[in-house]
């Protein structure tokens, strides 16, 4: 049961961050979420899911264009957001020492770098739109997701205060 509840809020999430930022989710947090609080198996599944809520809300409430172009980004940023997971899960392995915060933030950091990585070279390779790499724009990103990882952060950690939270079947949790 809590762990389909840890599940509902970050499909809910994704939902309120699909319809206020559209295209600028923030991949990068959950994936960091998702790696510092489930198994790795769960984590993958839950980003793939995660991604798939972003692009159903994205074509069918938030209106995207059904381009060609339009239509291409979506594996592109799902595979991204697998990739940032991956990495987020090698960094709070790598870091299993540390404390729930240092941890959840390398998560992050790592995870953001190499999600903007693999869409930047899919835009310079393939796809275009190299303007949305812009520094300002990059770094309102890199906030958002700061901002959406601390909210899921205290999320989690309300639940394990009231006991809502099962242990993380990986070898960590925040």
């Amino acid at each position: 049961m809590q762990h389909h509840l840890w599940l509902a809020i970050l499909v809910v999430a994704t939902i309120a961050f699909t319809l206020v930022f559209a295209c600028a989710a923030p991949f990068a947090a959950f994936g960091a979420a998702a790696a510092l609080t489930l198994s790795r198996r769960d984590a993958l599944l839950a980003t793939v899911a995660l991604w798939l809520v972003n692009q159903i809300t994205g074509y069918l409430v938030v209106g995207y264009p059904w381009t060609p172009n339009s239509v291409a980004w979506g594996p592109a940023i799902g595979i991204a957001a697998v990739l940032g997971t991956l990495t987020a899960q090698w960094t709070v392995r790598r870091l299993a020492e540390a404390g729930g915060l240092v941890r959840a933030l390398a998560a992050l950091i790592l995870a953001f770098a190499v999600y903007e990585v693999a869409i930047f070279l899919v835009s310079v390779a393939l796809l275009g739109g190299v303007e949305m790499f812009a520094p300002p724009i990059v770094g309102q990103v890199f906030v958002t997701n700061v901002a959406a990882l601390v909210g899921l952060y205290g999320l989690n950690r309300l639940g394990a205060s009231l006991g809502l939270r099962r242990r993380a079947e990986a070898p960590v949790s925040v």
